[in-house]
């Protein structure tokens, strides 16, 4: 589990008078990164230096830097002859800044040089990846996410603040307020404070209109690198017909998510995912969405085609991005939709980039930090290496299968009260038995394609729109009928029928 704050406080002093002498600390958020070092310089007695690329290394404290020591170089050199006791920051480092042989040569130096001191230099930095040739000597600390009492705190604070140059109100509720903590669950603390500041300062008023406010922030913040899609809440489990064997595979572990603290004390851990395959159009995306609004946690969408790009390693780049905003997201459902894309054997992609792509994400699967439940998703199982279907990768393999005929009137029941008419009104015998092997995306379209027709006619909607749109439509059972057959032979035993 994640270090809480007060023992990633604790953590660093213990490896500072142990002649650690580099440390990196990993976290997205810079601010949170210096008030942390800031305890840890009061906690051990030491003195606090801050090396930024604008200012160069200076005392906290002090308003002039050390003359020429805006480049890393310099402040490391400084770092190595100054022979005091002393804690470092170095803010901002960049990966490219590391992997640079005259760094690397002067960091190892200064590990050296700080064996024989008390303190050290911890630096932190976006997505810092270390140089192999550095990593034996480099102690990593995660700073764990900003918890809900922070948030709290924080929006305590901000209430303050902007109450003293206008009004302001909060109107929430508690289980508002629960709300509003698991909207801000994965940003920053300085992300958090921009948008609560920005929804209150409008109208002097924070009420449970701005939630959704804040969710759509919070949507803009998450896709700005491309990679992720945020999807707010819309369906539920009662707006999916059947899947009987899935929704009751989820409904054992709801509680597991609810309470994950009592979980941790029972030894169970947070779920680690499940792959859907089968037909298409039998509701495996739907799912995806219906499970992150049973269990109320946040559903992101990875699409892997966006991953892939043409220059060599960025693809694994955009996917270590993709997996690290998942993870600070968490506790979240990452919905990877038609997973085949990425990792199909004998596909468009580079086959070298492929499988490299497969050994990243099976081994994030083993390592993943954070709760980060996987929904996959796959049209074509038989175009997946052996390797990501094993028993193992996955908590469950379940199958979606086409409906059978009381779930065809169960979908088409649900499709004509979306659009508010009343499925009594209509003859359901005789259209379920006309549509035997439709999927439920097909019979939504029947639905739809009668109402287009009724429209057209200037006429309400009847049966026989309906049975005319059936009668009109070739269902890919059809169409495809020996792919399907063979999909259903290989999850005869290898799968769990979700409905």
């Amino acid at each position: 589990m994640p270090l809480r704050s007060h023992e990633a406080l604790h953590d660093l002093a213990v490896l500072l008078k142990s002649r650690h002498g580099l440390i990196h600390l990993e976290t997205g958020d810079e601010d949170r990164a210096a008030t942390l070092l800031h305890h840890v310089a009061d906690r051990t007695g030491l003195p606090l230096l801050v090396w930024s690329r604008a200012r160069g290394l200076r005392r906290v404290g002090m308003k002039e830097a050390i003359y020429e020591t805006q480049e890393l170089d310099k402040a490391l050199q400084h770092i190595f002859h100054s022979g005091i006791d002393a804690l470092y920051h170095l803010e901002g480092v960049s990966s490219s800044a590391l992997a640079d042989d005259v760094t690397g040569a002067l960091l190892r130096e200064v590990d050296a040089e700080m064996k024989r001191r008390v303190g050290g230099v911890v630096f932190t930095g976006t997505a810092l990846r270390i140089p192999e040739a550095l990593r034996p000597r480099v102690t990593d600390v995660r700073l764990p996410r900003p918890s809900e009492a922070e948030f709290r705190a924080l929006l305590g604070q901000i209430v303050r603040d902007v109450a003293e140059r206008q009004h302001a109100t909060v109107t929430l509720n508690e289980s508002e307020t629960t709300l509003l903590m698991h909207h801000l669950s994965g940003l920053t603390l300085m992300e958090a404070e921009k948008i609560l500041t920005k929804a209150i300062v409008e109208d002097g008023l924070l009420e449970a209109a701005d939630i959704q406010h804040i969710a759509r922030h919070k949507k803009s913040i998450v896709e700005r690198d491309g990679l992720l899609e945020y999807y707010p809440v819309e369906a539920s489990l009662s707006d999916i017909a059947d899947l009987r064997g899935f929704k009751a595979w989820l409904a054992r572990r709801t509680a597991v998510v609810r309470d994950p603290v009592r979980a941790r004390e029972m030894g169970l851990p947070f779920p680690r995912g499940v792959l859907l395959m089968g037909v298409p159009g039998c509701g495996k995306s739907l799912s995806a969405k219906a499970l992150a609004a049973e269990w109320r946690l946040p559903l992101l969408r990875l699409d892997p085609s966006v991953l892939y790009n043409k220059y060599i390693g960025e693809t694994e780049r955009n996917f270590r991005r993709a997996m690290e905003t998942a993870e600070r997201m968490s506790p979240v459902v990452l919905w990877i939709d038609e997973i085949e894309k990425a990792f199909s054997t004998g596909g468009e992609a580079d086959s070298g980039v492929s499988q490299r792509l497969l050994g990243s994400f099976l081994s994030w699967l083993q390592e993943r930090r954070g709760d980060v439940f996987v929904i996959a998703t796959a049209n074509d199982v038989l175009r997946l290496p052996p390797e990501l279907v094993r028993k193992g990768r996955f908590d469950e393999l379940f199958f979606v299968d086409l409906p059978s005929a009381e779930t065809r009137r169960e979908i088409l029941e649900i499709h004509l009260r979306t659009r508010e008419r009343d499925p009594v009104d209509f003859d359901l015998d005789t259209l379920v038995a006309g549509t035997d092997g439709f999927s439920g995306s097909e019979l939504e379209q029947v639905v739809v394609s009668g109402l287009y027709t009724a429209f057209a006619e200037m006429e309400d909607l009847a049966d026989r729109h309906l049975r005319d749109a059936a009668s009109g439509t070739r269902p890919l059972s059809t169409t495809m009928a020996e792919r399907i057959s063979k999909l259903r032979q290989w999850a005869a035993e290898r799968t769990v029928r979700a409905n």
